[in-house]
């Protein structure tokens, strides 16, 4: 069991997460990148699957296309970018090597490799951070997944679910407030009737985040957000652009 101030330190950095944007133009040591890489991949695992593979781009032209198709400049700025993928392709292999054909398009199997990919991108931006660097996740790469996916040669089987930048961070934003715990934990059954008055109380809170934050200062609310944010549908392209690697998930 560890002590309490190794567990103290490790809360801290947890709860301490920022997205970092800006970084100064120093590199991450081969030898710090190589351990935050391993302690991601001491995340758990659905079935010990491991259903992800990690890109690094380290190619300079590569990286700055990646930046334009994703709509995404941090992703140049930053020292090192890493593209985290699904990956179904090595569990193919695998039932190769012993005379069985895997069953990939389902959406389960889906599932799993999204949430495992998920798990082991959360375990290095917390081993990252605990080093002293920042990062921020780029969903943006989903914006164009098929001229993303031809760029880094992803086979059948494997797509790109979004972007980690990773660096000496040039300047840290303040910790955003999340959502109070009574509103995402709930004892035994789901209680709906209780967000009216804590979404009034967290848009209070955010209000008051948002107009005072040192940057990128603006007057509106939690909930106003994301209403509009989640009122249209998003990257529909995905469902084609998953048919294009064998997941028709039906």
């Amino acid at each position: 069991m560890k002590n309490t101030n190794s567990l103290s330190e490790t809360i801290n950095v947890m709860q301490s997460h920022v997205s970092v944007r800006k970084y100064l133009a120093e590199p991450i040591p081969k030898e710090h990148l190589l351990e935050i890489l391993r302690s991601g991949t001491s995340a758990a695992s659905s079935h010990f699957v491991q259903a992800y593979s990690i890109i690094r781009i380290t190619d300079r032209d590569k990286k700055d296309q990646i930046a334009e198709l994703a709509k995404n400049k941090h992703i140049s700025d930053a020292s090192e970018f890493l593209l985290f993928c699904g990956d179904l392709k090595r569990l193919e292999a695998a039932g190769r090597k012993n005379g069985i054909v895997i069953e990939h398009d389902n959406l389960e199997n889906f599932i799993v490799a999204t949430v495992d990919t998920a798990l082991i991108a959360q375990n290095i931006i917390t081993a990252a951070e605990s080093l002293g660097y920042g990062g921020c996740y780029i969903g943006g790469v989903r914006n164009t997944p098929g001229p993303i996916s031809e760029l880094v040669g992803l086979p059948d089987k494997v797509f790109p679910l979004f972007g980690l930048c990773l660096g000496v961070p040039a300047e840290r934003n303040e910790v955003k407030p999340r959502l109070p715990l009574d509103a995402i934990l709930h004892e035994n059954v789901y209680d709906e009737e209780k967000y009216e008055s804590l979404l009034d109380d967290y848009d209070q809170t955010m209000s008051s985040y948002y107009q005072m934050r040192s940057t990128n200062n603006k007057n509106t609310n939690w909930t106003e957000s994301m209403a509009h944010f989640m009122k249209d549908k998003r990257r529909t392209h995905m469902r084609v652009f998953m048919e294009s690697k064998g997941f028709y998930l039906e």
